[in-house]
């Protein structure tokens, strides 16, 4: 039977993937944890290692954060001392960084799977814009650009699956929804599937900004968000993949489905 660890365990998608694999031997990866991972400490690395076959890979916060590839390529170093067999890496769509983050666990000389996404539908229903949902009333800094919003248990769904079979080797799966959707058009659908009435305003970066620091959110995620909205948002992942159909033999979710199974 597999050893799995599950990095960012209690995180969207690693607690999803740990809870897909019961039939395995998996170990949580989290500070927390009872053998504990801490990604800013690598003293943990080795110890959460030991006796894995197969890790999945969801770094925090972000792998567009300066020096994450550094980072991927210590770890990755160090699941090849420790004789890791898989890596899976949940990787980010569109983004430059990510990428060099992909190549560090590529060249590990560990057999690999990457996969790529972007925008999680749970960012409306369990992140940092759930809390404007319940308001009614959602600002942010980005224009009518399409995002093909992900369901984060289709995501899991694809590491589940590289980590557990070997025709998944070698993958790049960039995975997506089947439609594009701006964030007026997705909030406007949470407004139609709840019954509430939910207002959308397109804001600037600099209102945007200033309304994460009163409400206390720290700098590094505030400059992540800047990234994520003037950047990753800028048309380039404006396009559907065929990721999860090419992983699982099956569609994606869509909005509208996760909507009625997630939105009370």
């Amino acid at each position: 039977m597999k050893n799995i660890l599950v990095l960012g365990a209690n995180g969207k998608t690693g607690r999803r993937v740990a809870a897909r694999l019961q039939a395995f031997n998996v170990r949580l990866g989290s500070r927390n944890a009872p053998i504990p991972f801490d990604w800013e400490d690598n003293n943990t690395w080795a110890p959460a290692l030991q006796d894995m076959d197969a890790v999945y890979i969801s770094f925090q916060p972000d792998l567009a954060v300066p020096g994450a590839d550094h980072t991927i390529a210590a770890f990755s170093k160090t699941a090849f001392a420790a004789g890791v067999q898989k890596l899976v890496l949940l990787s980010g769509r569109g983004e430059p960084e990510a990428e060099r983050c992909e190549q560090a666990v590529i060249q590990s000389g560990i057999d690999w799977t990457i996969v790529r996404a972007s925008w999680f539908m749970q960012n409306f229903t369990e992140s940092y814009m759930a809390a404007p949902i319940e308001a009614g009333f959602v600002a942010l800094p980005v224009g009518e650009v399409g995002e093909p919003f992900i369901d984060a248990d289709d995501i899991a769904d694809v590491a589940v699956a590289a980590l557990i079979d070997n025709k998944h080797s070698q993958q790049i799966y960039e995975v997506t929804g089947p439609a594009l959707l701006t964030f007026r058009e997705a909030v406007a659908e949470i407004a139609k599937v709840t019954g509430r009435q939910i207002h959308y305003e397109g804001i600037s970066m600099d209102e945007y900004t200033t309304q994460l620091a009163l409400h206390g959110v720290p700098a590094d995620i505030t400059n992540l968000l800047t990234y994520l909205f003037t950047e990753v948002l800028d048309g380039r992942n404006a396009t559907v993949a065929n990721g999860v159909e090419r992983a699982l033999g099956r569609k994606p979710t869509d909005f509208f489905t996760f909507l009625k199974k997630s939105m009370p």
